[in-house]
């Protein structure tokens, strides 16, 4: 296993997932959860992101040029998702403990596309496109493994943040993160939307 590719993979990984920053947002959004349904949507959750990652990098240019989407494409769809979560979460419909399922929280938008989102998504496959022999495809995918984790372990441990917070700081911090994924969703957009002026011009 290539020790270089590896560190190159983890830290690309971590950096783009955040783990301390997807603690506001899986505290806001299971927070009114048990501690067994929260270990729980944090498993599911990191176990989807892995699965999309490692589909996007064994077969993702494949995948996109057999249904005729580009990136920029899989970016918008991505930030216009997460702007409904943060609509929910901005204005209290996510308080609602009925309101979601502990599934639904881990798929969407926990599992994707806030840990497999499109910039990891991308990330991975430059990296197995770059990858030259069977140490490197190897370094790769154990990078992933680690990365997720290392996100994981911080999503499992999260329940820390709630007993601290309690429910007033619960609710307050639901707005921020609201706030924060409505930013996310449109830095999303407008990438995407760069990116498809920019391949419209060189076109």
């Amino acid at each position: 296993m290539d020790l270089k590719v590896f560190g190159e993979v983890l830290v690309t990984l971590l950096v783009i997932m955040d783990p301390p920053g997807m603690v506001p947002i899986f505290v806001a959004m299971t927070g009114t959860m048990t501690d067994r349904a929260r270990h729980r949507a944090a498993w599911q959750a990191v176990c989807l992101a892995l699965g999309v990652i490692v589909l996007f990098g064994v077969a993702g240019q494949s995948l996109l040029e057999y249904l005729h989407v580009d990136l920029p494409a899989l970016q918008g769809a991505g930030g216009l998702l997460l702007i409904m979560i943060a609509l929910e979460l901005l204005t209290g419909k996510a308080d609602d403990p009925t309101a979601h399922s502990t599934t639904n929280i881990a798929l969407v938008p926990l599992g994707t596309p806030l840990l497999a989102g499109p910039g990891a998504i991308v990330a991975t496959m430059l990296f197995v496109q770059r990858s030259s022999g069977p140490a490197d495809y190897v370094a790769v995918y154990v990078g992933i493994v680690v990365a997720m984790l290392a996100v994981w372990l911080v999503l499992r441990y999260s329940g820390l943040v709630v007993k601290v917070l309690r429910p007033g700081g619960i609710e307050v911090l639901t707005r921020i993160a609201g706030l924060l994924l409505a930013a996310i969703a449109v830095q999303l957009i407008a990438d995407a939307v760069f990116a498809f002026v920019d391949s419209y011009r060189a076109g």
